[in-house]
Order: structure tokens, then C-alpha cells, then sequence
């Protein structure tokens, strides 16, 4: 694909984007039902678990994420009702949305499914990272910053949904992949908004690869900033030759740029724990 054509593709989604005929990723009805009532100030523990237990499938894995290693907890938990105790409304809910989300990230053409599925499962590598590093190095809450990870990169969803009905963006993975870089940081903010999401949480996506960005505090865009970083470190992506010595993200959560390597060695059976408590796939 020419280089012109893939400004076309960019034009032509950005358009579709205006004229709201880009169809857009929507939240599954789960995890509006436990936005909704976790929003409401009179919600109870019975109130969040009954929807939930709707779910069979999600009720096994709210079950094993509140047994896992990633929470810390040496007493077994055999019912819904405990878990959600345990593990508050807030945090269950972000858990909820996070783990919904899974179904959105399957396609029924192969080669854009297979696309769809690393992405998911590169997603929750980067929230693993970035719930530990907001758990270590920041005083956000943790289970914000795994839904800061999980939707990161939600924006590719739609390219990939315009690209299996495009047979010149499908045969040429190059472009597609170029196509992704240019587009999926604006698409996913619009997303987020049109989700109704703290503004905290639009920012990550449209700003999380910005490497001049420097905020007045810590927040999740730096937690994710950093997480990418280290997922690509080593590698020939352009994000894992990053000079991370003045990287304002890494100073915002007190890394040592000479001493990140042995500081991450010490997160990883944390980080391993939490990604496995989320399960590896869509």
C-alpha cells in the first residue's frame, strides 16, 4: 500500500469519526449494569453480586482473581458475596468492566482475529505493570490503573473492524500496522469519552506514547507510559530504544533510570501473579 493510500485510509476513518459513522466499540451490558449501580451511592455488596452472578463465566474469574496471589489473601474465598466484600464495589467494578471487556477484543475473520487477541493479551501484560507500579510507587488507586492499561491501546479495535472490510488495508500489514500507530491514540480517547470515562482515564490512550509530556503530578498516563516502555525494552520497537534516563514519566514514579532493570526484577513475580489471576487471552 503507498503511502498515499494509507492517507487515505487515515482521511477516510477520521471522517467516518466526524460524521459519527465509524462504528465504535460499546461496553458490554454487564459492565454498564455494574457501572450503573456502582455509581450509585445506596448500591450494596447483594446489589453488585446479584448482577454478577448472572455470569457464571464471570464468577469464576472474580473468584479466582480474589484468590490470587495479586491480593494478597491467605483465607480461600468460596462465594461471590465474600469476594465483592473483599474486594470493595469500586474495585470490583473496574475488575467487572476490565474483565467484560475480553469478548469485545474476537473477531470472525482469522487474520483480524488473531490481531485482535494479541492486542488483548498485550493489554493485560501492560495493566499487570501498571497496577504493581501503582501499588509500589504511587498512592492511585491500583485497580484504576489496571483499567488504564486494559484500554490503552482501545482504539485499535475500529481500525481493525474498517481493515477486514478494506482487501487492500488486509493484504498489506505494513500499512495496517502504520495505520494503527497514526490513529489508534485519538480513536481510543474518542471511545473512552463517548464511554463516559474520568478524563484522567481519556488521556491515556492519546497520550501514553507522547515522550515530552510531562504532568504536575503523577498520573495514570505516566503509570502506562512506563509499563510500555518496559514491555518493549530490548526490543527493536521504537519504544524499547527510549533513553529513559530524563523520561519525566519514569522520575514521576521515582524510578531510577541507572537501577530500573533490578527494580523491575523485584515486581515481576507480582506482576506475573496478577497477569495470570486476569487470564492471558480473550
Amino acid at each position: 500500500m503507498s503511502q498515499s493510500l494509507v492517507q487515505q485510509v487515515k482521511d477516510d476513518i477520521v471522517q467516518q469519526i466526524r460524521e459519527d459513522r465509524l462504528v465504535l466499540p460499546t461496553l458490554p451490558e454487564i459492565a454498564l449494569k455494574i457501572r450503573e449501580v456502582a455509581e450509585d451511592e445506596d448500591a450494596t455488596i447483594n446489589d453488585i453480586s446479584s448482577i454478577i452472578g448472572q455470569d457464571p463465566a464471570l464468577t469464576a474469574r472474580l473468584l479466582r482473581i480474589a484468590n490470587s496471589p495479586m491480593l494478597r489473601s491467605s483465607i480461600a474465598i468460596n462465594d461471590l458475596t465474600t469476594a465483592v466484600s473483599r474486594l470493595g464495589i469500586d474495585y470490583t467494578s473496574n475488575l467487572v468492566i476490565g474483565l467484560a471487556m475480553a469478548q469485545m477484543f474476537q473477531a470472525t475473520n482469522d487474520a483480524i482475529d488473531v490481531r485482535m487477541r494479541a492486542c488483548w493479551s498485550r493489554a493485560i501484560e501492560i495493566a499487570s505493570s501498571a497496577q504493581v507500579l501503582a501499588r509500589h510507587f504511587t498512592k492511585l488507586p491500583s485497580d484504576q490503573a489496571l483499567l488504564a492499561g486494559l484500554v490503552h491501546q482501545i482504539g485499535v479495535l475500529p481500525i481493525l473492524a474498517y481493515a477486514e472490510n478494506n482487501e487492500g488495508l488486509m493484504s498489506d500489514s505494513m500499512s495496517l500496522d502504520h495505520v494503527i500507530e497514526r490513529l489508534h491514540p485519538h480513536i481510543g480517547a474518542y471511545i473512552l469519552k463517548s464511554w463516559d470515562f474520568s478524563d484522567e482515564l481519556v488521556r491515556v490512550p492519546k497520550q501514553y506514547q507522547d515522550l515530552t509530556r510531562k504532568s504536575e503530578q503523577v498520573d495514570f498516563t505516566d503509570i502506562v507510559q512506563v509499563a510500555v516502555i518496559q514491555h518493549f525494552a530490548g526490543t527493536d520497537h521504537p519504544l524499547g530504544q527510549v533513553d529513559r534516563d530524563n523520561l519525566h514519566s519514569f522520575q514521576q514514579l521515582g524510578l531510577d533510570a541507572d537501577n530500573v532493570e533490578p527494580q523491575w526484577q523485584a515486581l515481576n513475580e507480582e506482576i506475573d501473579a496478577t497477569q495470570a489471576a486476569f487470564g492471558g487471552s480473550a
